[in-house]
């Protein structure tokens, strides 16, 4: 059974514009009591075996190569991470150095996630971003020179002033630079960020941030990319196995406060609250659910649905939790198909590429 570990490292040098993520920026004082705390909440689970492994934030690379390596080498006295199939760490063009790209494929990291979002200067500057075009191309050099054979990077779709020439130069970039993975996420205006109180005039418009999606799939399609979930883009073998779990609805501990997790038939969440963590690193948990089996079938489902190749096979949902558990979710996927939404063949539904943005709304029908 695969199992992933997710590990927050909420600090940030400054806040994006448009991040509502848990983050902090300007607590770096923190970070050694922080690394205390997620380990004695690693210990709670008792000594676990996972099969991948991912550090996310917030900003990981300012762990630095010190506190990276403390990191590992902790998880690894409490865990069994021996035999990781994938291990993730995200980092920022401005944080990412010599030292730590080393520590990192020391400590068995062999995938690395670099924040790009942009290859034009002035669309960095817009929503706040720390880091210029020169300097991720540089880094992701650094990253590759360093031994790295697996780099993602993630881009913005919609950012103020976009367009197709800037998105497509960006997209060409990095694809010339032999990256084996793009996300590439649609810009949002979640509430109380500073981009959603203070909306720039020339943020491209729902018709035009579709348009842009749709070229880009093409293109990365055409450069060998399979487009194998709503966001995210791979060369053939190096789809993010980790993000995998999630969307089969696999088991996952989060680590950190924010982190989520999916374990032993429950589902939960520490509180976004670093102080809180501090004081009581066991975490405080909340959102605490327990599915029952024909609910937990419809959110597999759901987000099965998300994997646009792969899709859903009604048949392992039936296997995992009974006839009786999955009739009311089969009718529903029936009436989705017959609306035209998902494509059937025989006991796999998917999802129509081309709906992927409003995917959302459809596939909430799946929870009734």
């Amino acid at each position: 059974m695969s199992r992933g570990l997710y590990v927050h490292f909420p600090f940030c040098v400054r806040k994006c514009a448009y991040c509502d993520f848990y983050s902090l920026s300007g607590r770096s004082d923190l970070i050694e009591a922080y690394l205390e705390a997620l380990l004695t909440e690693a210990g709670g689970y008792g000594r676990r075996r996972f099969t991948t492994l991912f550090i996310g934030g917030g900003t990981p690379s300012l762990l630095g190569s010190d506190g990276l390596r403390k990191v590992i080498t902790g998880l690894s006295k409490i865990y069994s991470l021996s035999g990781l199939a994938e291990a993730t760490i995200e980092a920022n063009p401005d944080s990412i150095n010599r030292d730590f790209l080393h520590s990192a494929l020391v400590s068995g990291i062999d995938r690395i996630s670099i924040g790009v979002q942009s290859l034009s200067d002035l669309e960095l500057q817009k929503v706040g971003r720390i880091h210029t075009a020169a300097e991720a191309l540089s880094k992701i050099e650094l990253a590759a020179a360093a031994g790295f054979k697996n780099i993602s990077a993630d881009i913005i779709l919609g950012l103020p002033g976009q367009d197709w020439q800037s998105l497509m130069i960006t997209l060409e970039t990095l694809i010339g630079m032999d990256l084996k993975h793009i996300s590439m996420y649609c810009l949002a205006l979640e509430p109380h960020t500073p981009l959603a109180l203070a909306p720039p005039p020339d943020l491209p418009s729902d018709d035009e941030q579709s348009s842009l999606y749709a070229r880009a799939v093409d293109l990365l399609q055409r450069r060998g990319f399979s487009h194998y979930e709503i966001s995210n883009f791979a060369l053939p073998g190096y789809a993010c196995l980790h993000n995998l779990n999630y969307w089969r609805g696999g088991e996952y501990i989060g680590l950190g406060p924010s982190a989520a997790s999916h374990y032993r038939g429950q589902r939960y969440k520490n509180r976004a609250d670093l102080e809180v963590y501090l004081n009581s690193p066991a975490g405080v948990r909340e959102e605490t659910e327990k599915l029952a089996k024909a609910a937990k079938a419809a959110e597999e489902a759901m987000l099965r649905l998300r994997l646009l190749e792969e899709g859903l096979d009604l048949n392992c949902l039936v296997e995992k939790y009974g006839d009786r558990n999955v009739v009311a979710l089969a009718a529903r996927l029936n009436k989705l198909s017959v609306k035209g939404y998902l494509r059937r063949n025989g006991p796999v539904y998917r999802l129509k590429p081309s709906l992927a943005l409003v995917s959302n709304s459809i596939l909430a029908e799946l929870l009734d």
